[in-house]
């Protein structure tokens, strides 16, 4: 029986996937081997011995101190894609609040409430809230990951002029991107000519506030820029300066902070991105969907930390290696089977920037002191059996 420990309030209908038979779950549960959490903070969490994998019901894993636990041989997971429907529709909102002026148009009218003839005040005050239709217009979509493709498809559905970029298009997201969205060469090229700006891009250190003054002063004047991906891709007062002058026309996050309250053009969203009961599942059951198949074949997928491993479970003695990206690891755990008189049935390999991991399965059925020759081989961090 594995352990699962729950940091948030997890959709049922994820938890369901872990059958009683083989995990018991709960908000207090001691020395887990798994975790599962949306929004909790573990920078501070002194993780057990017993922990194996974190899975994040969600995409973003700011909240999750990820090279920590890849060093302690912790595998995290979290669900890109569950959520994109979500925020595509949000963004598709965002489009149109950006330009029709109807927040600011509702907030207006909701004044108005103890006054007579309102129905007169709103004719003759409608005017001011006038702005121009997204139809025929440009969309440069920065990013074309799950979310960004839907983005793109949709818009142009709608009748807009669609231009992606990404630098680092998947093929399955190339699959899925309409053949009417445009291709363009660069962000540059991006934020000069388009009249909308949608980012979907990761936080990392060098997507850091990459919007920026000097991003601003090549943007086409009067730009609409929207932001339903992490705030800090957005230097704040760079987007200020660029609403006070008139470069851009307004600005759209789901990201506020005290810095953006009350700016004109500023239209804070309270980070509702995947607030939709749909959503919830999706994130709920991808992430326990992952922390299952890891506990209990070694597989893994959707890690941000260790490489995707998918070794279809034979049944067969299986030893799970988290180690080093380095030289003769490999040889190492070759050598060590040797010297017991195992014979490899199958064996995958994988990297992943300074981490790997290794998959073996081997035809006996007994394999003692394996474990202990692997964990005395250079670079490794963790071994499992299963």
């Amino acid at each position: 029986m594995y352990k699962i420990l729950i940091l948030n309030n997890i959709s049922a209908l994820g938890t369901s996937h872990l059958s009683a038979e083989q995990f018991v779950i709960g908000k207090e549960i001691d020395n887990p081997e798994g975790i599962l959490l949306r929004s909790a903070d573990m920078h501070s969490y002194e993780s057990p011995q017993s922990l194996l994998a974190v899975g994040r019901a969600g995409a973003g894993v700011n909240n999750i101190p990820i090279d920590k636990f890849a060093d302690e041989g912790i595998v995290v997971f979290n669900t890109p894609g569950a959520n994109a429907n979500a925020v595509k529709e949000l963004v598709l909102a965002g489009l149109i609040l950006s330009s029709r002026k109807i927040s600011e148009g509702i907030a207006w009218v909701q004044k108005l409430e103890g006054q007579t003839g309102v129905a007169k005040l709103v004719e003759k005050g409608k005017s001011q809230f006038a702005g121009p239709e997204i139809f025929g217009k440009k969309l440069g979509v920065i990013g074309l990951g799950a979310v960004g493709v839907l983005v793109a498809n949709a818009a142009h559905s709608l009748g807009m002029e669609v231009y992606g970029y990404d630098p680092y298009l998947s093929v399955d997201a190339a699959w899925r991107l309409s053949r009417g969205v445009n291709k363009a060469s660069s962000i540059e090229s991006v934020l000069s000519e388009c009249d909308y700006v949608s980012i979907h891009i990761p936080l990392n250190k060098d997507t850091k506030a990459m919007l920026n003054s000097s991003s601003f002063s090549k943007v086409k004047s009067g730009a609409r820029i929207l932001n339903f991906s992490r705030g800090e891709l957005v230097d704040n007062a760079a987007v200020k300066n660029a609403l006070a002058s008139g470069q851009i026309a307004c600005y759209v996050t789901d990201f506020p902070n005290e810095e953006l309250l009350g700016v004109d053009g500023v239209l804070p969203i309270p980070h509702l991105g995947a607030s939709t009961p749909e959503s919830e599942e999706n994130c709920a059951v991808m992430a326990a969907q992952g922390i299952k198949d890891y506990l209990l074949y070694g597989s893994i997928k959707n890690s941000v930390n260790y490489p995707d491993c998918d070794a279809p479970y034979t049944g067969k003695k299986r030893f799970c290696v988290l180690h080093k990206n380095i030289p003769h690891v490999i040889a190492g755990l070759t050598d060590a089977l040797a010297e017991k008189g195992l014979n490899i049935d199958n064996m995958i390999n994988k990297s992943k920037g300074a981490y790997a991991y290794t998959v073996i399965d081997v035809d006996e059925s007994t394999a003692d002191g394996v474990n202990e020759r692997f964990a005395a081989c250079e670079g490794i961090i963790r071994v499992r059996v299963i």
